[in-house]
């Protein structure tokens, strides 16, 4: 077990001594050497790159049965390989302090996330981050030892189960808060209330099958138009009974859409829409689509509070659209509010290798990037541009992943390289 006085030498061995055993026993290992340096109830660990089993935890049996991937996926959108994030969130159904530390070792990075007894701040945490470091290299490299086809196999499977998990999450919490909307304002009495709402969980369930049926079939198309028409609809069930105000910009054509592209777009709005109202307060959410036949554009903006860590939950998103090449682009300025951009591609083709690495690259993670490499650290970079800090460090972790470092020193250097 380590201790709070331990040198570099005990943290050698230790890693060491965890490494030898057996692959499964990992976490396990590191929950107990670290158990001194960083009480904690439980660890869980989500290594996106191992597709069967993606999310493990250790610690107390309740507990640690009831940590999801869902739980974590926010934290490795959010949280930035390097440098350790400490605050409170929602895991297992509880909202519980933790400590979050994300590594880039592996392409999709991989997170752990102590759950601790209370929120003093961990003093050792970046020792903590070097084993992690050297645990999430470690692991990529035994899940590169599998045969590529059934590793391939496993990583499309794992991916479908998650991306429908995840749609459904979101389609039920949608039908709650409408619930919640009409239950909670005081203008409608009893009654109408219960009938109203009885209508609306009957319409979820409807809209449910309907998905499944219609949604799922992703060899068709439709006019734009009236893909929009479809998110606007929903839209207007789950904010009609609250305070909130809907402002809708519909597409300026009719194109036609295919039906995958035009449905990820829907979930992908109502996943943005659905994390702002977990602000207070907010007033308004314009959301406004741009298709221009090979590319879907969501726009979506409130006028809340500004703040990022307020909507931890759009790491998760951010992940999932990564993973169908799309991207999820956020800007949040305190007392302004914040804006959302997706862009989602109209097939999964395999990209032209670009000659500007940097071609890859928004315009606000080109005005991020330019600044880190002028040795701008975070808190400088969000008054320049003024934005939250919370906001530079989720650019900061998508420019290292589009431009596949894993510094932000080998991102700098690779701007003075090829800017002009």
């Amino acid at each position: 077990m380590l201790t709070k006085s331990l040198d570099a030498a005990e943290l050698l061995a230790a890693a060491a001594q965890i490494l030898d055993g057996p692959a499964d026993e990992i976490l396990t290992r590191f929950s107990a050497a670290t158990a001194e340096l960083i009480p904690h109830r439980a660890i869980a660990q989500l290594a996106s790159q191992c597709a069967a089993t993606p999310v493990t935890a250790v610690g107390e049996p309740a507990l640690a049965k009831a940590i999801t991937g869902a739980d974590l996926a926010g934290l490795l959108g959010t949280v930035t390989a390097g440098q350790p994030w400490q605050g409170v969130v929602p895991i297992a159904g509880s909202i519980h302090p933790v400590l979050a530390i994300a590594s880039d070792r592996a392409p999709r990075g991989s997170v752990a996330v102590f759950i601790r007894y209370d929120e003093t701040p961990a003093a050792e945490a970046g020792l903590v981050q070097a084993m992690w470091d050297l645990f999430t290299t470690h692991m990529y490299r035994l899940t590169l030892e599998q045969e590529p086809s059934h590793l391939a196999q496993t990583r499309a499977v794992a991916q479908a189960r998650n991306d429908v998990a995840a749609e459904l999450g979101e389609a039920h919490a949608a039908t709650l808060a409408t619930l919640l909307g009409v239950l909670r304002n005081q203008r409608i009495d009893d009654t109408s209330a219960r009938s109203m709402a009885v209508d609306l969980a009957l319409n979820g369930l409807a809209e449910l099958r309907n998905d499944s049926q219609r949604d799922r079939v992703l060899s068709g198309e439709e006019p734009v138009g009236k893909a929009f028409d479809r998110l606007a609809d929903s839209l207007r069930a789950l904010l009609r009974h609250g305070p909130v105000e809907l402002e809708l910009d519909a597409p300026g054509n009719d194109r036609l859409i295919s039906a995958g592209v035009a449905h990820a777009g829907r979930v992908a709005v109502r996943s943005v829409v659905l994390a702002m109202l977990t602000q207070d307060p907010v007033r308004r959410i314009r959301v406004g689509w741009r298709w221009d036949g090979t590319e879907l554009q969501s726009t979506v903006r409130d006028d809340g509070p500004g703040r990022l860590e307020d909507v931890l939950d759009l790491g998760q998103l951010a992940e999932r659209l990564r993973l169908h090449e799309g991207d999820l682009d956020l800007d949040a300025v305190p007392g302004w509010g914040l804006t959302a951009r997706i862009t989602l591609k109209a097939h999964a083709s395999p990209q032209p290798i670009q000659s500007d690495p940097l071609a890859t690259l928004g315009t606000r993670e080109l005005e991020v990037l330019e600044r880190l490499a002028q040795g701008h650290r975070n808190r400088s970079i969000a008054d320049d541009l003024h934005i939250s800090e919370s906001t530079v460090k989720f650019h900061v972790a998508n420019i290292l992943t589009k431009l596949a470092v894993t510094t932000r020193t080998q991102a700098a250097a690779l701007y003075h390289a090829t800017a002009v």
